[in-house]
């Protein structure tokens, strides 16, 4: 089939094919050798799991504080895509999804009703059951997703290489990559991504049939949930086929919005204070005790609750690594390497801590001081554990009807989105691969979830995830290596080239001599007389398309901010004042100096932005209108915003005159 890489999509799928089909012919004998395959792996590289998670957490910590934290994922010149609130939350969107649905109450009560060590029931069961949910999706999660995204980012946008998995080992194998070394490093993204994949998609369903129980629509029960598992994947499929991947968009968007309304909603109806109170003491606890966590094998007490939880979590991250490093990277073209790790460490990790004490304490909370039962319904029945807490509260059927409906819009993306990001990797990066390979990839995530489900439900997700993601670690321990040889040799070749300052002449320094027109009447010549700065955002439309809008900003960078400060330079040599100017394709400064010193700065940074999304297969920029901003930073960091209509030559000459007389009054 043209498009895709052949070796690696059919001896991916060949091999999960062949798991779906032994599965079902030996499901009782196969269920047992999941157990001890799970049991095999803890027992043996439960170790191996444990070191490297953190090693990865580390790592990003290590870019964030080297001399590399200024290179950026992408040329020189490249501007990110997207302002900074847009970009938290598509990084909070790729981590929020059917996981933080089912885990967020479930989790934190399991703890608090079987603690790993003490009494159930108590403070202490309280306070431990949040750290274990704070570590299991905090700080390691992420440091694992920004290990895969930073690595494709920076070879994708900085070396050209295509967006794949085998690309960031480039500076290990060379043009080996093209050859089975190559494919065997996407064959196992591709059978840890859909194993992982399956595992959100098995988690979903089960919560979806215990909601549809809750609302009297559909009881609980195998059967239903493998119906419920090829009606959720034909829509995912008809989505990738009918081209309805901007209402899919469209309704992730929402789906976002209402699960922030949901957690608001709880909290304003919950208990708020005591929430408030629970969230700083747990974000102290957890990060006290992040070193030894970080490392626990308990070697003396036995894996058994390790391989149930921590390992489990670090098996799932590192299946969805692929996945998500992908969407991250995707968003994160033009960031420093300081700012992806920065954002991607702590904007989702801030949001996530918040959304599992809201929902978790809120549990705990019924349990401890309201008359309790929340253990006993959750223990019974893991998959009804936030239906039962929303049915303490007011219009409980109401929200437990929307958080079913947000469970199954994120089934629907998560497959759509998951087969896309196989579908890459299996096309050797090709952003466009072919549709009918995309709906194999779909089809196939909600085969493998049925088949799990069948072949031990909760457990046999459980091992697919630790399993798959055991030969996938030892890949990331050599992007790592990779990334870091790269680093070093780039940072061999010498430093990156900046624009000269290009010093005032005394008319202005036009270049080729001739003297620039004044602008506008003579007011602000005579305020600037007189006397002897700030982040502005100046949206403005754009052509549709990042090369239109880049074109579009560089355009106004030389035909409206360079003749602006020209006659701004001319007027303040006039007035005995030197100024320097420093222009670039996308940045322009005018530097003050007096006596030979800085006196003041006034910058302006043009930038192309996309409107905000969510859902990741649909983010194509193609029939989407980018936006100008433009930002103005005055020395010592001051930052304001000006109206859409004061973005032209006098307006930029009339806000500086007003800016510098506000820095001579101090």
């Amino acid at each position: 089939m043209h498009g895709i890489n052949k070796t690696v999509s059919f001896t991916a799928g060949g091999l999960i094919l062949l798991f779906v089909l032994l599965a079902s012919v030996f499901t009782e004998p196969f269920g047992a050798r999941v157990s001890a395959v799970q049991s095999a792996i803890v027992g043996n590289f439960g170790w191996f799991y444990i070191l490297t998670v953190a090693g990865f957490l580390l790592f990003a910590f290590w870019l964030f504080f080297s001399p590399y934290g200024s290179i950026k994922l992408g040329k020189d010149d490249d501007e990110p895509e997207f302002s900074y609130l847009s970009w938290f939350a598509m990084l909070f969107s790729a981590g929020m999804g059917i996981g933080l649905l089912f885990y967020g109450v479930a989790e934190p009560v399991l703890h608090f009703a079987n603690p790993r060590v003490g009494e159930a029931g108590t403070p202490d069961a309280a306070r431990e059951a949040m750290n274990l949910a704070f570590l299991h999706w905090g700080l390691h999660a992420w440091g694992i997703y920004i290990t895969v995204g930073l690595s494709l980012g920076y070879f994708a946008y900085r070396h050209d290489l295509p967006l794949t998995i085998r690309s960031a080992l480039y500076p290990l194998l060379g043009n080996r990559l093209r050859g089975w070394p190559g494919h065997l490093v996407d064959i196992v993204a591709i059978v840890g991504t859909l194993f992982g994949i399956a595992t959100s998609l098995g988690l979903g369903v089960m919560q979806i049939n215990a909601g549809l129980d809750y609302l009297g629509l559909v009881s609980v029960g195998t059967v239903q949930q493998m119906v419920l598992i090829a009606v959720i994947t034909a829509v995912a499929t008809v989505s990738a086929v009918s081209g309805v991947g901007r209402g899919i968009r469209r309704l992730s968007e929402l789906n976002m919005l209402a699960g922030l309304l949901l957690l608001l909603f709880v909290f304003l109806l919950g208990p708020s204070v005591f929430l408030l109170s629970t969230l700083v003491e747990s974000i102290g606890r957890y990060l006290w005790t992040l070193p030894y966590t970080s490392f626990r094998t308990l070697p003396y007490t036995g894996a058994e609750w390790q391989a149930s939880w921590t390992m489990f979590y670090w098996g799932w991250w590192i299946s969805w690594a692929p996945f998500v490093g992908m969407f991250i990277a995707r968003v994160s073209r033009g960031r420093t390497i300081r700012e992806f790790v920065g954002g991607v460490l702590f904007a989702p990790v801030a949001l996530t801590f918040v959304w599992f004490t809201v929902f978790g304490e809120t549990a705990i909370h019924i349990d401890m001081f309201e008359g309790g039962g929340m253990a006993a319904a959750v223990q019974n029945n893991v998959p009804t554990a936030l239906f039962v807490m929303l049915d303490r509260l007011p219009l409980s059927v109401i929200t437990s009807a929307i958080a079913t409906l947000m469970v199954i819009t994120f089934f629907v993306t998560s497959a759509d989105s998951g087969a896309l990001v196989i579908d890459i990797i299996g096309s050797g990066g090709n952003q466009d691969p072919p549709i009918a390979t995309r709906i194999f990839w779909a089809v196939l995530c909600g085969v493998v979830a049925a088949v799990l489900l069948l072949v031990g439900g909760l457990q046999a997700l459980q091992t697919a995830a630790v399993t798959t993601a055991l030969p996938f670690a030892v890949v990331m321990v050599l992007m790592c290596v990779g990334l870091v040889t790269s680093l070093r040799a780039e940072r061999r070749a010498g430093p990156d080239r900046r624009a000269a300052r290009v010093p005032a002449g005394p008319q202005g320094g036009s270049q080729g001599g001739a003297p620039v027109q004044p602008v506008g009447d003579g007011d602000w010549r005579q305020r600037l007389a007189a006397m002897v700065g700030r982040k502005a955002a100046i949206a403005a439309a754009a052509p549709p398309g990042a090369v239109g809008a880049r074109r579009e900003v560089a355009r106004f960078i030389a035909e409206t901010v360079e003749p602006a400060f020209r006659d701004i330079a001319a007027e303040l040599e006039r007035l005995g004042r030197r100024a320097e100017i420093d222009v670039s394709p996308f940045n322009a400064g005018l530097v003050i100096l007096r006596d030979g010193e800085e006196e003041f700065s006034y910058d302006i940074r043009a930038r192309a932005f996309h409107p905000l999304t969510f859902a990741f297969p649909e983010m194509q920029t193609g029939g989407e209108r980018w936006q100008m901003r433009v930002e103005v930073i005055l020395r010592g960091g001051l930052h304001k915003q000006l109206p859409p209509d004061r973005t032209g030559r006098e307006a930029i000459v009339h806000d500086f005159v007003q800016e510098y007389g506000k820095w001579m009054g101090w």
